[in-house]
This record gives structure tokens, C-alpha cells and sequence, in this order.
């Protein structure tokens, strides 16, 4: 997806949230943002995606404020809450719908979207979503499709959910190739998430995007074993909105399995859903 008219303010409200992140004085942070929202006019129209031109104004503001991660704490804090979660619910999933719809609802740990507010009663809210279930549900489809997998992890939190999803994968034959962020953005998972929760035991490879400080994918910049993972699989799995901005705008993809909680209207819009949905979306 390319950047809609909607998104600039949201942009610009996580980069003012970065720099509450940072504990950055009202003087730094009205530079901050008035240099972020200066250099979002500058390439707000340039032929790219969404997540490319968000990441160059994250990349910025992380550097004026001299913080390459700001939401580490809030990165930990997720990852605790979703663990105390999984280990409750986990006995109740049997499913592969199931474990599909808890990873979905774990992409709700996203501090990116002004519009989506992140729960503080994480338990009683994953109850209310799995009994709500799937807007678009073509986990029925997705599932003959597992032999060969990449998968695109996205938000820290939701990542403890996705475990319980590639061991699912694992254990019935799926050969994994994993893909977490080269470097902190946003709460993104990265290797150092990767490693806290023994992904590299439920993959048959892990690896980054290849993309340094950036949202999304990046076919350009893929390393050779995720390039070489893309030309053989069976199946992409997608996770979360950013993603999705990316792998949507590609042509001749593997199939694409786009699992993702709808946080803003601009993706309501895209995919056709009420914003709030949750979405397991199949694209041949």
C-alpha cells in the first residue's frame, strides 16, 4: 500500500509518542517533530510504500533523540503480559484455527497506530477476541498449504503467540524459514526476542528481513537464504499491518497468507473489513 492522506497524523503522533518514549524536553520534541513532519512533506509522495517512507521518518527521530530503541521497556512489558497469557490459554487451543486466531490477536501489540490502544487488561481482552473469532477466516485453505513456510513475525507480545503457531507448523512437517527485524523499529521483534523464546528450535532457519531500522519487507534487500526460502516455499505467512503494506503491492508471490488484527481505517479500507477485524487472508 502506498501512504494515504490519513496516515500522516499518525505518523507524526508516534514519532511525538517516541520522543515521550525518550523522556525528550518540550524543546527536543517540538524539533522532532517539526524535522519529522519537514521531512515527511519531502517524501511523502515518492514511488515506494507506506512502510519505507514510516521507517525514514522513525529513522530520523531515533536519531535526533539519540535513542535507537524507545520502546524497549514497553517491548519487555508486552512480552511479560502475553507470556502469562499464553500459559494460560495454551492448554485450550487445539486447533490450527485456533492457534492461528491467538497469533492474530497478539498482532493487537502494536504501539504504531494512533487510532489503536493497546489493552491494559491483556487476559480478559484475548477471552473477548477468540469469541469474537476470524472476520475472514481462510485458515481451511492456508492449511494444506504449510510444507514449506516463511514466516514474517511482526509486533514483540504477539510473538510469544506465534510460538505456539510454529510449533503447531513444526510438528506437522512445515520446514520454517523465520524472519524477524534486522534492528529495533517501533516494538518490532527482533533476534534478541527471536532468541528469549527458542524460535530458532521451531524453524528450520532464522533470519532477518535485511533491511536495517525498516517496517515491512523488502524484497530488494532480502538475504540470499530468505531470497533463496522465497523462491521455494509452499507459503508466506504475513504478520501484522506493515507487512501486509509491503507483500500487498508485490506480483508473482508464493501463496500469501496475510493474518493481521485491522488497526486503522486505511487497511479496513484496503482489505473491505470494519476496523477492529481479524483477518486470516489467503491470496493466490
Amino acid at each position: 500500500m502506498k501512504l494515504d492522506d490519513r496516515c500522516v497524523d499518525c505518523l507524526l503522533s508516534r514519532v511525538a509518542l517516541e520522543c515521550k518514549l525518550s523522556a525528550a524536553g518540550p524543546g527536543l520534541t517540538d524539533e522532532t517533530v517539526r524535522s519529522c513532519a519537514e521531512l515527511l512533506s519531502k517524501i511523502r509522495h515518492d514511488p515506494v510504500s507506506h512502510p519505507q517512507i514510516a521507517s525514514a521518518v522513525h529513522r530520523h527521530a531515533y536519531g535526533m533523540l539519540d535513542n535507537p530503541d524507545p520502546f524497549k521497556e514497553l517491548k519487555e512489558q508486552s512480552n511479560i503480559e502475553a507470556l502469562s497469557v499464553c500459559n494460560r490459554v495454551r492448554p485450550s487451543l487445539r486447533s490450527f484455527r485456533d492457534l492461528v486466531l491467538a497469533s492474530i490477536i497478539g498482532n493487537t501489540y502494536d504501539y504504531g497506530v494512533k487510532t489503536h490502544q493497546v489493552t491494559e487488561n491483556f487476559d480478559e481482552f484475548f477471552n473477548t477476541m477468540f469469541s469474537k473469532g476470524l472476520t475472514i477466516d481462510d485458515t481451511d485453505r492456508i492449511l494444506p498449504l504449510i510444507k514449506r513456510v516463511v514466516y514474517f513475525t511482526d509486533n514483540c507480545g504477539e510473538i510469544v503467540f506465534d510460538r505456539l503457531l510454529l510449533e503447531y507448523l513444526h510438528a506437522n512437517g512445515s520446514e520454517i524459514t523465520l524472519v524477524v527485524r534486522d534492528a529495533p523499529i517501533l516494538n518490532d521483534a527482533t533476534m534478541k526476542e527471536a532468541g528469549q523464546f527458542g524460535l530458532k528450535d521451531v524453524s528450520a532457519t532464522l533470519t532477518t528481513t535485511g533491511c536495517g531500522t525498516e517496517l515491512g519487507v523488502r524484497l530488494d534487500l532480502c538475504p540470499p537464504a530468505l531470497k533463496e526460502a522465497l523462491g521455494q516455499c509452499t507459503l508466506i505467512i504475513s504478520k501484522g499491518m506493515a507487512n501486509y503494506e509491503s507483500l500487498s503491492l508485490e506480483k508473482d508471490l508464493p501463496p500469501v497468507a496475510y493474518l493481521l488484527s485491522v488497526k486503522c481505517e486505511p487497511i479496513a479500507d484496503d482489505i473491505g473489513v470494519p476496523k477492529g477485524s481479524l483477518v486470516a487472508k489467503l491470496c493466490t
